[in-house]
């Protein structure tokens, strides 16, 4: 999708998609007010014959109205004028591209109002988000089923300046789709091996990669990782990712994903409907190197490094059985109890490594953790446990700001003794109550007291029949901007 920025005077070209802005209590924007008027008051005509009200979301389409070369206007609501921010220009101009992209206009422009470049860019990223599509394995599919908009022109007062301000975004939104391809591709492709080569290719933008192997996990015992992996015919990897912008003495601030790239749960299988889902269950990690992506395309001013557990986990001769005992990096013993509560055993060994490792000034780390917290906060916000009163607070305000949506959820030390057992010095999974609960509490065990966070986003990494305006159905990288406006605010503020 190609999203350019042109002068607000531009008219639309001969049968060109025209969206225009209208805010709730019939106020117009300028251009839908200078549209009305050029074409004789059609404009406020079809509104007047809908229920339209200028609430966010709301469309209204003119075909080829008289007195202008637009094949097709489209009325955008855009909720209250006083309201209309960086975040309602972003959804605004997706329900327009939404609005547009089946009807075969190959090409659309959107007329912004004068916010200023940093909202008109906001506009061009709503647009990028919601054109992305991952069709890549569809052969058969007919020309008039795909989306026909091809190009999206802005109208703003300073195409120059919405541009410059476009930068960083188009980065993100790059990001993003980095992410969500990640996600979207089956498990017979993204394994483990080949995950961690898609994630080597970033070295282009500056960033270090590493890799460890089965043998390299092996030596730093890395145990409890491996020990999720084992049933399966793919080797295990371990990717580390450093992007080093910030000050050459400066702590790193560290990011650590869940990359399940298949979960069968093991001997503890899971049931067989749904479980085609389960090839998502490496998202966690997919918003990890999503937000490197991001920190290393637009250049970012600090030090960060990332760590992502790549494993699938399968049934088999070979597999992990329930009452196993493993030892982690940290020297820590784990009972087994469930072969399918796989990713903190993951997290363990791989929030370990990085700890000891880099020293980073704090950890957060993502996951598609448990069905308890889908459970407790339903699909559109993730929840999250922290251990620092400022990292809670800085993530709270970043999850505002880039509206990844997420909850805080308590900590009771009086839950720790859910895990414990009577031949380890833990278990991998407690009672079925307050399951995210305990299995934050698991994670922490493994944190060595550093400022920590753990995001449980298992129900917000994928939506199969998605409504958000910048979520087409399937992944939706949730996570990426989170991390990467939490290292604005923290670094770049």
């Amino acid at each position: 999708m190609k999203v350019d920025f042109v002068a607000a005077k531009t008219e639309p070209a001969d049968g060109q998609a025209l969206a225009v802005l209208a805010f709730e209590d019939g106020e117009f924007s300028p251009a839908a007010e200078a549209l009305d008027a050029q074409v004789g008051g059609a404009v406020r005509r079809a509104i007047g014959a809908t229920r339209f009200k200028g609430t966010m979301g709301q469309t209204v389409s003119i075909l080829a109205p008289s007195g202008t070369a637009a094949g097709r206007v489209v009325v955008v609501g855009a909720g209250k004028q006083d309201a209309f921010d960086g975040r309602a220009a972003e959804t605004a101009a997706a329900h327009a591209y939404n609005a547009v992209k089946d009807t075969g206009a190959e090409r659309l422009l959107i007329m912004m109002p004068a916010a200023g470049a940093e909202r008109q860019a906001r506009a061009a990223l709503g647009v990028r988000l919601a054109a992305y599509r991952f069709d890549k394995y569809r052969t058969t599919e007919k020309p008039e089923k795909k989306p026909s908009v091809a190009r999206v022109d802005v109208g703003c007062e300073d195409a120059k300046a919405a541009a410059k301000a476009f930068k960083d975004l188009a980065a993100l939104a790059d990001a993003i789709s980095f992410a969500r391809d990640l996600v979207s591709e089956p498990a017979n492709v993204l394994y483990p091996v080949e995950y961690a080569r898609r994630v080597s290719a970033l070295s282009r933008l500056g960033l270090e990669v590493e890799v460890l192997g089965v043998k390299e996990m092996t030596k730093l015992g890395m145990g409890a990782l491996l020990g999720v992996g084992q049933g399966s015919a793919r080797e295990s990897q371990l990717v580390v990712m450093q992007w080093k912008g910030g000050p050459k003495d400066a702590k790193p601030i560290a990011f650590i994903g869940k990359g399940v790239c298949f979960d069968t749960g093991g001997v503890s299988l899971k049931p067989a409907e749904g479980m085609e889902e389960m090839v998502t269950d490496m998202a966690g990690s997919a918003a990890v190197a999503g937000a490197m992506y991001a920190l290393a395309a637009r250049k970012a001013k600090v030090n960060a490094v990332a760590v992502l557990g790549l494993v699938e986990n399968m049934p088999g001769g070979a597999a992990q059985r329930p009452g196993d005992v493993v030892k982690t990096m940290s020297g820590q013993t784990v009972e087994v109890i469930n072969t399918d509560a796989e990713g903190r055993l993951v997290l363990a060994d791989a929030i370990w490594y990085c700890q000891d490792r880099f020293k980073p000034s704090l950890l957060v780390d993502l996951a598609t953790l448990t069905g308890a917290i889908v459970i407790a906060l339903g699909k559109d916000i993730a929840g999250f446990y922290c251990t620092d009163e400022k990292l809670a607070q800085n993530l709270q305000a970043a999850s505002k700001a880039s509206g990844d949506a997420i909850w805080r959820m308590p900590l009771p030390a009086d839950y720790e003794r859910l895990l414990d057992s009577h031949i380890a010095d833990m278990k991998n999974t407690g009672p079925r109550q307050g399951g995210s609960i305990t299995a934050a509490l698991f994670i922490k065990r493994f944190t060595n007291k550093l400022p920590w966070a753990h995001i449980d986003m298992a129900g917000t990494a994928w939506k199969p029949n998605s409504q958000a305006a910048m979520i087409p159905s399937g992944a939706t990288g949730f996570g990426v901007r989170l991390l990467d406006q939490l290292v604005r605010d923290i670094h770049e503020g």
